[in-house]
């Protein structure tokens, strides 16, 4: 987040390959986010001015980054940061609301939004809003995004103090945020498919497999396994074993790759500490 490297892991040997240039990581901003897309791989970074998505070149790591879209707000937290290419090809990027908590209500603002583009930044025909990349909205800071074989769109996102949520994503979504937090029951706002206090959870990236929805946990220092058949359940792995779960990804054998967050400052770290782990 904060020494602006990308690195390599491979066989266990760790490689820095490249830098995302001028990165600002005070408060929870910094180089957020990373997603790979054929030999290019592309950074969610914050700047003196903005949060930004920018590619970068991995056949050609001394190649300038190229911007794909800026101008998202920034602040000393609320950030959003992840980045996913969906099963359409587009690019989806969140965006917390930059502790400016209206803006989520405002499809005109990209703050507590889940932005969908195309791999150059442009702004896909079939979006819900005419010109704009926004994709869903009335969020407050989504941390992960994922997608079922089905299509089905799946977020994990922070809450203020009461709940924290999964969310099935649609288009032209509204979510809530700041007019209610986690399962209202209001006609205009779509309620989250499960919800957990704060203390057990802040939910931060998710993996899905065939089966469940994967949640790596910050405060709740636990992976939690939703299934898909039941989206309302949930069992509970490595509680407080690991630490802070900042991450969960697939790995190329079917395995789940757990990241740990214990080295910034809020967590207690091991001898290990901070470590990719495998489930």
């Amino acid at each position: 987040r904060n020494t602006e490297k990308i690195l390599q892991v491979h066989a266990g040997e760790t490689t820095e390959i490249t830098t995302v240039p001028g990165v600002d990581a005070r408060g929870e901003g910094g180089l957020l986010g990373i997603v790979v897309n054929g030999g290019d791989l592309y950074a969610y970074t914050t700047t003196a001015t903005d949060n930004r998505v920018l590619t970068l070149s991995l056949d050609d790591p001394d190649q300038a980054p190229e911007t794909v879209i800026d101008g998202l707000p920034k602040g000393t937290n609320h950030n959003g940061g992840r980045l996913a290419f969906g099963p359409d090809g587009m690019l989806y990027v969140t965006v917390g609301d930059a502790g400016n908590r209206e803006d989520a209500q405002d499809v005109a603002s990209s703050g507590g939004t889940i932005l969908r583009v195309t791999p150059e930044g442009e702004v896909p025909e079939d979006n819900p809003f005419p010109d704009s990349p926004v994709y869903s909205y009335g969020h407050r800071n989504v941390q992960g995004i994922g997608w079922a074989e089905d299509g089905t769109m799946y977020a994990s996102e922070f809450g203020q103090d009461t709940w924290d949520e999964l969310n099935i994503i649609t288009a032209g979504g509204n979510y809530g945020w700041p007019v209610v937090e986690g399962q209202a029951g209001r006609r205009e706002f779509i309620d989250p498919v499960q919800q957990w206090a704060p203390s057990e959870a802040s939910p931060s990236g998710i993996a899905v497999t065939q089966d469940a929805v994967w949640i790596a946990n910050l405060r709740g220092e636990r992976l939690r396994e939703v299934p898909l058949s039941d989206p309302s359940t949930a069992t509970e792995h490595h509680v407080g074993e690991f630490g802070r779960l900042r991450d969960v990804v697939t790995g190329p054998d079917g395995e789940l790759l757990v990241l740990t967050s214990n080295t910034d400052g809020r967590g207690t770290p091991g001898a290990d500490d901070d470590r990719i782990v495998v489930h």
